[in-house]
C-alpha cells in the first residue's frame, strides 16, 4: 500500500472576510502612529505575538528569502529586530540593504506591510539589547553560528554548555550578533473586505513628507 500522503484539495479553502470599511479619513496622518494604534489592537485582540514579523531580503543576486523574526522596537526611524550578522538574513542584508516586513494579523482580518532601507544598529544599542535578555537567549546566539551546517543536534548542545561554562554569567556581546532598523519608505495596512474588495491604504514617502494613496485589492 502507498503510505505517501496526497495534498489536500485546496480550492475550497477560504474565509469569508468582514469588517467596517477603512476610509482614507480614518488613518493618522503618520504611517507610525498608524502601526501604533493597529498593534495596540491586536494585542487587546488576542493576536499570539503581534511583534512577530515575516522579514524577507534578497541577496546581491536577487535570490529571496523569508522568514519570521520578533519586532524588537520601533520608532519614527524605523523598526527594529536583533540576529546573528553571519546568518543568511544577516549576509543578505550586508549585500542589498533594502528588506520588507509583514505583520500577519490574520484573526482581526488585518496585515500591515513595510518596505524600507536597512542599516545596523550602533554596538551601544544592541548591547543595551543583548543585556537585557535572559541568560539561557545570551548563551545560544554564542552557541548558534545562525544558517551554519552542522553535524548533529548533540554537537550544537555541546558547544552551548561549553560556552555556558565558560560564561556561568554575563556573557559578553558577540561581535557578529546586533541589530538591524528598517527605515520604511513605503507603509500599506489591509483590511479585509467582502467578496475580496479588501481596502489597502499606502503610505509612500516622498520629500514633502508622507502620501496616502488606495490601491485595489
Amino acid at each position: 500500500m502507498d503510505a505517501t500522503p496526497r495534498p489536500p484539495s485546496l480550492a475550497g479553502l477560504r474565509r469569508t472576510y468582514e469588517g467596517e470599511p477603512l476610509l482614507e479619513a480614518d488613518l493618522a496622518a503618520d504611517p507610525i502612529n498608524q502601526f501604533t494604534l493597529w498593534f495596540q489592537e491586536a494585542a487587546a485582540a488576542g493576536v499570539p505575538e503581534p511583534n512577530a514579523m515575516v522579514l524577507a531580503t534578497a541577496s546581491a543576486g536577487g535570490r529571496p528569502s523569508a522568514r519570521i523574526v520578533l519586532l524588537k522596537g520601533y520608532d519614527e526611524r524605523g523598526f527594529v529586530f536583533y540576529t546573528n550578522y553571519e546568518s543568511r538574513k544577516g549576509r543578505d542584508l550586508a549585500e542589498n540593504a533594502r528588506a520588507s516586513l509583514l505583520f500577519p494579523w490574520h484573526a482581526i482580518r488585518r496585515q500591515v506591510r513595510v518596505d524600507g532601507t536597512v542599516s545596523r544598529l550602533s554596538h551601544e544599542e544592541s548591547a543595551e539589547y543583548f543585556n537585557s535578555r535572559p541568560y539561557g537567549s545570551r548563551i545560544g546566539a554564542w552557541a548558534s553560528r545562525q544558517s551554519a551546517v552542522v553535524r548533529s543536534r548533540d554537537e550544537l548542545d555541546a558547544r552551548y554548555e561549553k560556552l555556558a561554562a565558560r560564561w556561568p554569567e554575563d556573557p559578553p556581546v558577540p561581535d557578529f550578533w546586533g541589530g538591524f532598523r528598517v527605515q520604511p519608505v513605503e507603509m500599506e495596512f489591509w483590511q479585509g473586505q467582502l467578496d475580496r474588495m479588501h481596502d489597502r491604504l499606502r503610505y509612500r514617502r516622498t520629500p514633502p513628507g508622507w502620501v496616502l494613496e488606495r490601491l485595489a485589492p
